[in-house]
């Protein structure tokens, strides 16, 4: 076999090709000759004249390949093919690429699954994506839309004056969210280090730092068990805005929100888990008044565990109130929150990066956002008082003590750089992933991530 090309050049992408040929008549063949290239897959012979089904990343299109002009064709599905040729359209009105030549570029040496049935196997798309990519056109169409998402999240932030930057994805500790943490060892050190759980105690430094509005798109690591909306590994938008409070935060991801459903497709309404949903239109609500919508807002901790022990809620392991709180959200209120809802002004206890209402020092200026029972992610006027940061994670060492499992455990550097003054300042996070389901319309974060994590075989 001679060598296969190391380059195709010139080509365009198949979808401008399939715009030209449907604009002409059927049985008609004209235009500038054009070079595509892409994966055969579909064949079909009719005596000298094959009909070939060439993909890209852009669309599909048919070859018409006569043998007169290209010659026999020893070509297998999966194989990658150069092809050059007029547009041409067939009398059945098939939008198609009338080929002049045709090129072998890379063999395929396995059979591809089922063209009737595809790649139905679910784990197997996830653990071998590349061929989920090749088969599945919606496949190949959520991981571009995922793409548009991120630019269209940037061209927001980078329009309204936010500078992106990064962060350290090792730290020596770790910070700005309740989770569990993978643990590693730096040698030259001689210290463990940790994969970041959020990005938000070093954005605040550079808060202090006079930056003033940043972000950061990266990736999260919490070492903690998979859900239809969970994975180790995942990827978080998070922004900092100086002289911003938690409502100009709320209404910044309203319009930041809609405005990147609008462009990705072309709609703010999406279907979501069975349900039809405007994310240009948001209700806010209390949790105060959200937990009294089911009759379990109380500040007492026994009267709160006995309503949900009547509720056949085991309570056994939430050893505070606080613990009992966020169970009770869990349980109750998130999955009801199935129009786009942003839930505000949480208890301090739940909250230790949050300043406290005007009202109620006991109330925090925090709000978690939620689509089809789902968060999408969690927003605060942020606490920019040093002393009062310090006592906050004194409060949290009581709760880890008390037997939470999930709490901050301080940072002593993050404290001193607050010493210095923080302005009023918003910060938000955002589950890339998460919103990338809503958008694409999936049940499960596995769909919009392309390497999931997964158990061995």
């Amino acid at each position: 076999m001679a060598p296969l090309p190391k380059r195709f050049p010139d080509r365009v992408e198949i979808a401008s090709v399939r715009a030209e040929a449907e604009q002409l008549e059927p049985g008609e063949e004209r235009g500038d000759a054009h070079r595509v290239a892409g994966r055969v897959l579909a064949r079909r012979d009719m005596g000298k004249l094959v009909f070939l089904d060439l993909v890209d990343r852009s669309g599909r299109i048919q070859l018409l390949a006569r043998e007169e002009k290209t010659g026999p064709l020893d070509l297998d599905l999966g194989d990658v093919v150069g092809a050059e040729g007029v547009p041409a359209r067939t009398k059945r009105g098939e939008p198609s690429l009338a080929a002049t030549s045709i090129e072998l570029l890379a063999k395929n040496r396995r059979p591809l699954p089922d063209k009737v049935h595809g790649l139905q196997d679910v784990e197997l798309r996830y653990r071998q994506r590349y061929l989920d990519l090749l088969v599945n056109e919606e496949s190949r169409a959520d991981a571009l839309l995922r793409s548009r998402v991120v630019s269209a999240i940037r061209r927001y932030l980078d329009a309204h004056g936010f500078v992106e930057v990064e962060t350290p994805i090792l730290q020596p500790r770790y910070g700005g969210a309740f989770a569990e943490p993978f643990v590693t060892h730096h040698n030259a050190l001689d210290a463990d280090y940790y994969l970041r759980i959020a990005t938000e105690l070093y954005l605040k430094r550079l808060i202090v730092g006079g930056l003033e509005k940043v972000y950061e798109i990266g990736k999260d690591f919490r070492n903690e068990g998979t859900s239809y909306k969970h994975q180790p590994e995942f990827t978080m938008l998070e922004w900092y805005e100086a002289y911003a409070d938690y409502r100009d935060t709320m209404a910044r991801m309203e319009e930041l929100v809609a405005t990147v459903a609008q462009e990705v497709n072309g709609t703010t309404t999406t279907t979501f888990r069975g349900n039809e949903l405007d994310l240009g239109s948001w209700r806010r609500l209390k949790l105060l008044d959200a937990l009294d919508e089911h009759g379990l807002w109380t500040r007492d901790e026994a009267e709160l565990r006995n309503r949900l022990q009547e509720r056949e809620v085991d309570t056994k392991h939430d050893t505070t109130w606080a613990q009992l709180v966020d169970h009770a959200l869990e349980r109750f209120v998130e999955p009801a929150l199935i129009e786009p809802t942003i839930l505000h002004d949480y208890p301090i206890e739940l909250s230790p990066f949050a300043r406290a209402t005007d009202d109620d020092p006991s109330i925090v200026e925090r709000f978690e956002y939620f689509v089809g029972g789902m968060e999408l992610g969690n927003a605060f006027s942020e606490l920019n008082d040093a002393e009062e940061q310090a006592e906050r994670f004194a409060m949290q060492a009581s709760e880890r003590e008390a037997g939470a499992g999930e709490t901050e455990l301080g940072d002593e550097d993050y404290v001193e750089a607050l010493s210095y003054g923080m302005p009023p300042t918003g910060g938000l996070g955002l589950g890339i992933d998460r919103l990338t389901m809503v958008l694409a319309g999936r049940d499960t974060i596995r769909d919009v991530i392309l390497f999931p994590a997964l158990r061995e075989r």
